[in-house]
């Protein structure tokens, strides 16, 4: 276990930080450097290749060999190419050279990677580039460059591109529009966002019999155990002591490459647990989130656990979620989003927040598409994640405000309340100016938005692009219509565009419970949206706002639009289809192995109690025998028509949102259906007649 006096030493001890590289390049290398991260400025390929050489001799001291472009490709997965610093020399020998081209600039295989129709298998070649924001970092003897990925065309591949074009775009608005407000000094303004990361942890052994998490991450069959997650006492409980250390090995290494992780705890279900990290800049937070995940799978595997990173890897109970806490900064330190201790009077704020009331209500769908997938759409809706209905929960303090604004009234606020606990011993504390409502899917929580829809195994890259995008525009809209007025008139028609865009976007403000019925008839009345998969969402992503949107932004082309929308319904068809299949092969083989073992073993037990006892009813072993044979037909009716709905599907490939609507419509309903009488004939046999271990094992393994 790392010392506590050690960790701040070895923090960032194989990252090539900022630090790092103050200390080791030439000044004016340095500033240039320092520059294009600070200012989003191009690099010189002269600077490049003295960071090259710098940042060769910095990985080689610690211990690499090898240098990678890491990148992330539209797979959801991080992709790695790994060359050695090695250069072989006539005389046999070899010196270890890196150049600036080498750092700059890489060539995997385009073909090969998920293009949307993009880039044809013949044509192969695409390009990575390197992020300078994003520092370069040492894992298993490579150095890792963070790097963007694009095709020949130059064409974006990645999630980073277009994450790293909508940080610019929203910074560039803000710019403006601070510059019109008075607020001096500001060259760039950074969005920032820490990732909650929700997970489970079961015995590897276990893990490796259960052909459904090998293959697709989640539990496709299995019963319920007699005790879930009702008594409510896993969450915040004690850490078991193996676990525990786990989570201080996952520490230590996150802290290794500079990944600045501070919270730790139990989670509701048995089994889960959560990780949070403090905030970083937008695109930095992103890479760290997806080494997080890779991280957390590899320290599991030494302690002989399993990390299931599924949004709902078990049934019956809650599913994982990456809560995405934002906010806006600039350069100077003013966080945009913190109301002050006069919301009522800081106009920067109120912009600030009705823009981003106005986008979230304008671009819902956009919103709602970016957490979509086959995994989180079992998990949206459930009584531990919000609804599929976008709304936003500001509390009563800041309703006030709005109200205040909407009205043309003057705001008058209670300031900080002080809450006695009634014990003298017990000291006052300051009442935050709003409660936390955990059924809201966008929630303001004191100086940040936290978006809570985001699954636990996808890149945040997706909710950020579209939230960013969407803020920058109408930024741009509230730009555009106060730009011409000066002076004194200046906050006057800034109180009326801002009372006008509130009245037309306040449907979206919602504070009460999301879960009840209640509230989803009152968003209908609203005209509020409850797109429910994956499939319901899709049109929206290539509409025509949605095209306007982010092509007027530079964000993606039409092409690249185009491109991800074909992508992504690919990629949920193929889930689901695995899904099926797996769900096939498990019913067919290892269940019904059980069935028939057990029934043949009970029959067996009927015979030799009735010879022994002539006359015996065998009550209870005819009722047991009875109810597994009633759900084997069952299985068998329902394992023939999952069949015949799956080839059905396979066929639709020409035809991608059919396809995937057919998916989720036909073929999830027919996995539903089997899992019925499986789950029923699972509970009635004995777990040594199973060749898989069932959620009690699972659940409650851990030591």
């Amino acid at each position: 276990m790392m010392e506590a006096a050690k960790l701040t030493e070895e923090f960032g001890c194989l990252v090539f930080s900022d630090r790092i590289m103050k200390e080791r390049l030439p000044k004016d290398i340095y500033r240039a450097v320092h520059k294009t991260i600070e200012r989003g400025t191009h690099l010189e390929l002269d600077v490049a290749n003295c960071v090259a050489a710098v940042m060769k001799e910095w990985a080689i001291e610690n211990g690499a060999t090898h240098f990678t472009h890491w990148f992330q490709p539209m797979t959801g997965l991080t992709a790695e190419k790994h060359d050695s610093f090695i250069s072989p020399q006539g005389d046999g020998t070899v010196i270890m050279e890196f150049s600036g081209k080498e750092l700059v600039k890489g060539e995997p295989d385009a073909s090969s990677f998920p293009s949307g129709g993009l880039r044809a298998t013949f044509e192969a070649r695409g390009y990575t580039a390197w992020d300078p924001s994003s520092p370069a970092f040492i894992k298993d003897g490579s150095l890792y460059i963070p790097t963007a990925f694009c095709s020949y065309g130059g064409e974006a591949l990645d999630k980073k591109t277009p994450l790293l074009r909508s940080m610019e775009a929203l910074s560039n608005e803000a710019v403006r529009i601070l510059g019109l407000l008075g607020v001096s000094g500001v060259n760039r303004v950074n969005t920032t966002i820490g990732s909650e990361q929700e997970y489970f942890l079961i015995n590897k052994d276990y893990y490796k019999q259960r052909k459904d998490l090998l293959f697709t991450g989640r539990t496709l069959i299995g019963a319920s155990p007699s005790k879930g997650q009702e008594m409510e006492d896993h969450y915040f409980g004690v850490i078991k002591p193996k676990v525990s250390m786990y989570m201080h090995d996952l520490d230590e290494e996150l802290w290794k490459l500079g990944i600045p992780v501070k919270t730790k705890h139990n989670e509701v279900a048995p089994s889960q647990h959560e990780l949070a990290p403090v905030f970083e800049t937008a695109n930095v937070a992103v890479d760290h989130n997806q080494l997080t995940m890779e991280v957390m799978k590899k320290v599991a595997d030494k302690h002989n656990y399993a990390c299931l990173l599924h949004e709902k890897p078990f049934e019956g109970i809650n599913g994982s979620g990456k809560h995405n806490n934002w906010s806006v900064c600039t350069d100077t330190g003013l966080n945009l989003l913190d109301p002050g201790k006069h919301p009522g009077e800081n106009l920067p704020f109120q912009v600030f927040l009705v823009a981003v009331i106005a986008a979230v209500d304008e671009y819902a769908p956009l919103l709602r598409l970016s957490v979509a997938s086959a995994g989180n759409d079992h998990r949206l809706g459930g009584n531990e994640a919000p609804p599929a209905i976008i709304s936003i929960f500001v509390g009563d303090e800041l309703s006030e405000v709005l109200k205040a604004l909407e009205e043309g009234s003057a705001y008058e606020g209670q300031g900080k309340v002080q809450m006695g606990m009634g014990a003298k011993v017990l000291p006052h504390i300051t009442k935050d100016n709003t409660d936390r409502n955990r059924t809201s899917p966008f929630a303001f929580t004191g100086n940040k938005f936290e978006f809570r829809m985001p699954g636990s195994s996808v890149s945040v890259a997706n909710a950020n692009i579209v939230l960013n995008t969407a803020v920058a525009e109408e930024l741009s809209k509230i730009y555009e219509m106060i730009s011409g007025v000066q002076g004194e008139e200046l906050e006057k028609k800034l109180q009326e565009v801002l009372r006008e865009m509130l009245k037309a976007h306040k449907r979206v403000l919602f504070n009460g419970n999301g879960y009840t019925e209640e509230w989803v008839q009152e968003a209908e009345k609203r005209g509020l949206l409850n797109l429910k998969s994956l499939p319901d969402a899709m049109p929206y992503w290539i509409s025509e706002s949605s095209v306007k949107l982010f092509t007027k932004h530079s964000i993606f082309t039409e092409e690249e639009l185009k491109s991800r929308y074909e992508i992504l319904l690919e990629n949920y068809s193929k889930s689901i289809h695995i899904e099926a299949l797996t769900m096939h092969e498990m019913v067919r083989k290892d269940l019904t192995d059980g069935i028939i073992a057990y029934e043949k073993d009970l029959t067996k037990e009927v015979i030799q109690k009735k010879e022994v006892l002539p006359g015996a009813e065998c009550a209870l072993e005819t009722s047991v025998l009875k109810t597994l044979d009633s759900a084997s037909k069952e299985m068998s009716d329902a394992l023939e028509k999952l069949t015949l709905d799956t080839a059905a599907a396979e066929k639709m490939e020409d035809r991608p949102l059919e396809q995937a609507r057919f998916y989720q419509e036909t073929v999830l309903k027919d996995m539903e259906e089997l899992r019925k009488p499986a789950d029923k004939a699972e509970a009635m046999i004995p777990e040594k007649y199973l060749s898989y271990p069932t959620y009690g094992q699972m659940l409650f393994s851990l030591r």
